[in-house]
């Protein structure tokens, strides 16, 4: 399960040794083989839609390229002055991260400043347009705003003096004296990733402002917390095999977002505060995160979602014996790419929910475990939420 995003905040969140590591990883960006280039492009996108690639090491034995959706790394061909080049297959339009490994090392663009940011995992983007704007590009309609809020936690477990954060998108023309209130959904991110993942790779609010404006989806409010109960659970992937480290932290972050993040909401913006007027959704570890809150809190929200969500970590025990009847959702979508690792934990949990007598909209897409994915998941599950 391959994780997801990071921009350093105007307060520290994470702890010193996040910090160290992630400045230890910029220091690494760059080999020490790397010379001084004559001026040459590092993607360059053609209008057949492949991009061919550059990376100069003149001391490299090996360089490929891995690019979001493909499998395998691109293998690089050594020109002039020690720049490496291939070009990739033509891509459908869309956002891709990419980075490139050398000597069996991963390594940043340095010619490249749109950096992906995660905590652990980071990658450079390159944009390959399309013949017209897609649904996540910044296009000429009313544009929403994104507000970005600070406070202080007591339950969230290592971080700084308590310092947590979260992200609201509200839609163009928010009026804080409307009377009827908006709906909300509460949009979670994924293992690795900060509370700025759906906005900074994800390009959430983008897609709401154009299905706002194409009538696709009905104007709401979406609030994106950070998403961890402990801190310590983001140090490293071997966190998922202790499942009941994944449990304490799902159980921390819900009582994060039932207590603290969900009443400064209720306090701050014109929301709905009923559950027909509240969603949940997130993808991988959001996804578990959301599956959770969502179905033993239905008396909280009525819209409830998944995204190649981290499934298979004991998490029926932590459910309970739910209840279909009670639980009366408008909704439950849970969607997963068919090359990601976690279709086989998603199906198997469709078909417990589905045993327990949930109606359940499955959707499986071509794509494995990545925001190719997770942008179309969001453009087709946001025009369903709080329909009559």
């Amino acid at each position: 399960m391959k994780p997801h995003s990071f921009v350093p905040a105007s307060k520290p969140i994470l702890s010193a040794v996040l910090f160290f590591s992630f400045a230890i990883m910029s220091l690494l960006s760059t080999p020490a083989g790397a010379q001084d280039a004559p001026s040459f492009q590092s993607n360059e996108v053609h209008a057949d839609r492949t991009v061919t690639f550059r990376y100069q090491d003149a001391n490299a034995t090996k360089v490929g390229v891995h690019v979001d959706g493909m499998k395998d790394p691109i293998a690089m061909e050594k020109g002039t002055n020690g720049i490496w080049s291939a070009t990739s297959p033509a891509l459908l339009p869309n956002i891709y991260g990419y980075e490139f490994e050398v000597d069996g090392r991963s390594q940043l663009d340095p010619k490249n400043a749109a950096i992906t940011p995660n905590l652990l995992f980071r990658s450079t983007m390159v944009t390959v347009p399309g013949a017209t704007p897609q649904l996540w590009d910044s296009r000429d309609v009313p544009h929403g705003t994104v507000h970005h809020h600070f406070y202080t936690s007591k339950v969230v477990k290592g971080l700084p003096d308590g310092q947590s954060d979260y992200y609201v998108y509200t839609p163009p023309q928010y009026d804080a004296k409307r009377k009827k209130p908006y709906p909300v959904l509460y949009l979670l991110h994924g293992w690795s990733d900060m509370a700025n993942g759906w906005t900074a790779v994800g390009q959430a609010n983008y897609i709401l402002d154009n299905l706002i404006a194409d009538g696709k989806a009905v104007p709401m409010i979406i609030v994106m917390p950070l998403g961890y109960g402990e801190m310590s659970f983001v140090l490293g992937h071997d966190s998922w095999n202790d499942n009941g480290a994944v449990n304490r932290n799902v159980s921390l972050f819900s009582e994060a977002l039932l207590t603290e993040v969900v009443p400064r909401v209720e306090s701050e913006y014109h929301v709905a505060k009923d559950r027909n007027g509240r969603a949940i959704t997130g993808l991988s570890m959001g996804g578990l995160e959301s599956l959770t809150v969502g179905l033993t809190h239905p008396d909280k929200f009525a819209w409830v979602g998944g995204l190649s969500s981290a499934l298979g970590h004991d998490e029926q025990k932590q459910l309970g014996d739910l209840n279909p009847k009670n639980a009366n959702l408008r909704l439950l979508w849970i969607a997963c790419g068919t090359e990601d690792d976690l279709i086989t934990p998603n199906r198997q949990g469709i078909e417990w929910l589905k045993s327990k007598g949930f109606t359940v909209t499955a959707i499986e897409t071509p794509g494995m475990h990545n925001w190719l994915v997770w942008k179309d998941n969001l453009s087709h599950l946001a025009p369903l939420l709080f329909q009559k």
